[in-house]
């Protein structure tokens, strides 16, 4: 009977938390969720629909889409195999190359765009080459993916290499003793194995890709229909229309909760 009590009274208190912990901890729900519903207050609801389906408001929510969507698209084909290579692989020089796929992460956007104009701007490193062969890459629509890839990319290789680091390569080892090929096995153990982990990073790529901002107005700049995504006339619209501004921000405020419910739903359930 002790040893339950004891028990129980061990269980209780490793699970308390000191009740000073609920004040700083209210204060940064206050600091998250406070904006977000002052920027509810803000919203002329009569106006909304008037608002979220003008031309410009359209043709920069689908040009968002589209890019979003192409930067994902990226940011699988090429992460997957580096979230593989860093976690399953040991090199020279590893270490700095996991430093530079992460440096996007800490890097102002603006300073990327300011990279990849160096990069594929007309004067550019790549970008006079490419003049030559009559391909233009800077302030295109082209442009506007390549922005969103750079800082989406480390979303999906830190959440897939985390995933891979924690699954272990037990499995792989069994299948690669059974005689499978190393491709057979990246195919049909590795990748079913970590597929969870692989879609909570290509969609929290897919949310980074939707909001980027400072990359995409430095490499791309902002023409209507061609590079202008939606934080692009966000950030117009403030100045012109400050209720459109408001709305389309909303609209960007259900994307991210859908994206985050999303994303935390499968890794509930997985």
């Amino acid at each position: 009977m002790q040893r339950g009590t004891g028990a129980r009274r061990t269980q209780r208190t490793a699970g308390d938390l000191p009740r000073w912990v609920w004040l700083p901890a209210a204060l940064g729900a206050a600091l998250v969720v406070v904006p977000v519903v002052a920027l509810l207050t803000r919203v002329d609801w009569s106006d909304l629909p008037a608002l979220l389906t003008s031309e410009s408001s359209r043709a920069a929510l689908w040009l968002s889409l589209r890019t979003a969507a192409a930067s994902t698209v990226l940011c699988v084909l090429l992460g997957v195999p580096m979230a593989f290579v860093l976690a399953r692989t040991r090199f020279p020089g590893q270490a700095l190359l996991r430093a530079f796929v992460l440096l996007p992460l800490v890097l102002p956007p603006v300073v990327g765009g300011i990279a990849l104009l160096a990069t594929f701007g007309r004067r550019g490193l790549l970008g006079s080459s490419l003049e030559v062969l009559g391909v233009q890459v800077a302030f295109s629509t082209t442009a506007v993916v390549l922005a969103q890839t750079f800082v989406a990319l480390p979303f999906l290789v830190i959440s897939l290499e985390g995933s891979l680091r924690t699954a272990g390569h037990r499995y792989e080892t069994v299948a690669a003793t059974l005689g499978a090929r190393p491709s057979t096995v990246l195919r049909r153990v590795s990748l079913p194995l970590v597929l969870p982990g692989l879609v909570s990073g290509a969609v929290l790529a897919f949310a980074r890709a939707l909001g980027e901002f400072g990359a995409t107005i430095t490499f791309a700049g902002s023409l209507q229909g061609v590079t202008r995504t939606l934080p692009l006339e966000i950030y117009l619209q403030r100045e012109t229309d400050p209720d459109a501004a408001v709305a389309l921000s909303l609209l960007l405020v259900v994307v991210a909760v859908l994206v985050i419910v999303l994303v935390r739903g499968r890794e509930g359930r997985s």
